[in-house]
């Protein structure tokens, strides 16, 4: 089948592996102008054939397409947990959020792996090994559903209530919710009256869901409620509409991984200064001072008031502990201006722990930690590419990776999330 590289144009493709963001990679065997050339496709595995419908082209450096018809299956397929998402289903009626849901549980993880890996050799120089996704925890369900205990739904003009489609800022409405726990998806099968906006669904450690209504025409201005959370027996009182980690076992499983890896690599000094930064409620703050002792000095960073204010309930049991509100990049120059020889030789044998957003630190962040020159560093990340990036930037300074491990906390999505732990090489 030729094609010019024309939108609309139909082609067959071999699907070649799995790239960053949920979509997979195949070329175009066309003419000569564009053979070779890069086509991202979703919704594929590597080693199917398929034919594509082109959504981008031309002179674009890379094309985009929507497969059409799977012609030859990998026997990782598996019916769609989402129905419908599948790929019989029209492309404007399938819901996003479930991008992975057509691959089998463990080859999700071994793709996920792939991703990650290549990321850390192509951006950061570093050789992974033999890098394994784990599961969120033993208490996983077989097929990666029931995880969600926060959903947001969309409510459109029409009065139209779900989750947006694919790559799509249109309203989808659905029949179910196999991510979301099971009360979730009840509560949301019973809603009704909505106004156009924004619906939040939250289900804390007591079982009980709230429902967040967010309406596009007016802001609310009641008082959050703060809900509590539960992590190895100690409570976290968060917002409810707050940030929180979305898988029910993602929030524990987090907290092991960081104190595993210190083990590994030497420990939390009970007699040095932490920092714990984008620290949300203190969720990591706590995990590092309980590895310290009672008299552990950690400081949680956090540019969210409300969050800030969570956290320093949080960490009260901790009398060296304490949580402020800023920016990181901004903080951490004015810890760098203001920081006493003794407070850096504390921070030096200290850990110094990072949990931000998708995009990264960023170079500022990385080299103010670096030139704190702290014994460990803690990195948690959510994207592979953005971490990958950071750790070259720590790498520059002397930093190596000691430990890395990946943890499946979206399962049937393309997300997942990464905690290395580095030391001075």
């Amino acid at each position: 089948m030729v094609s010019t590289g024309a939108v609309g144009d139909e082609v067959e493709l071999a699907i070649e592996g799995v790239a960053h963001g949920g979509v997979f990679v195949a070329r175009h065997g066309g003419d000569a102008e564009s053979r070779g050339r890069v086509v991202f496709v979703p919704e594929v595995i590597p080693g199917e054939r398929v034919r594509a419908r082109l959504t981008q082209a031309g002179a674009k450096s890379f094309w985009r397409a929507e497969p059409i018809e799977i012609l030859d299956a990998s026997p990782h397929r598996r019916p769609h947990v989402w129905p419908q998402a599948d790929i019989n289903v029209p492309a404007a009626e399938r819901p996003g959020g479930a991008d992975f849901g057509h691959i089998a549980l463990e080859h999700q993880r071994e793709l996920k792996a792939t991703v990650i890996s290549d990321a850390l050799r192509r951006m950061g120089g570093v050789e992974p090994g033999d890098l394994a996704v784990a599961p969120a925890g033993a208490d996983e369900t077989v097929d990666g559903t029931g995880w969600r205990t926060r959903v947001s739904l969309h409510v459109d003009e029409k009065g139209r209530i779900g989750p947006f489609a694919s790559r799509s800022h249109e309203v989808v409405p659905v029949v179910d919710l196999p991510l979301a726990t099971r009360a979730i998806a009840h509560a949301a099968d019973r809603l009704t009256g909505a106004e156009p906006g924004r619906v939040d669904f939250v289900q804390p450690a007591d079982g009980r869901v709230r429902i967040l209504r967010r309406p596009a025409a007016r802001r609310a201005h009641h008082k959050p409620e703060t809900v509590v959370e539960v992590v190895d027996d100690r409570e976290f009182r968060v917002d409810a509409g707050g940030f929180w980690q979305v898988h029910r076992l993602a929030a524990a499983a987090l907290s092991a991984a960081v104190r595993a890896g210190l083990a590994t690599a030497g420990g939390v000094d009970p007699d040095a200064a932490h920092l714990d930064l984008y620290g949300g409620v203190g969720l990591f703050a706590a995990t590092l001072a309980e590895l310290g002792g009672p008299r552990t000095r950690v400081t949680s960073v956090e540019s969210d008031p409300a969050a800030t204010e969570h956290a320093g309930d949080n960490l009260a049991e901790w009398v060296g502990a304490r949580a402020v509100t800023g920016r990181v990049d901004r903080w951490m120059r004015q810890l760098a201006d203001t920081a006493s020889a003794a407070e850096r030789s504390r921070l030096a044998a200290g850990v110094t722990l990072l949990d931000p957003p998708r995009a990264g630190a960023g170079r500022e962040v990385v080299d103010a930690i670096a030139g704190l020159a702290p014994a460990s560093v803690v990195y948690v990340a959510c994207d592979p590419v953005a971490l990958a990036r950071d750790l070259a930037t720590f790498r520059g300074h002397g930093y190596e990776p000691a430990v890395l491990r990946a943890l499946d906390l979206f399962p049937n999505s393309h997300h997942v999330e990464t905690v290395a732990i580095l030391t001075r090489s």
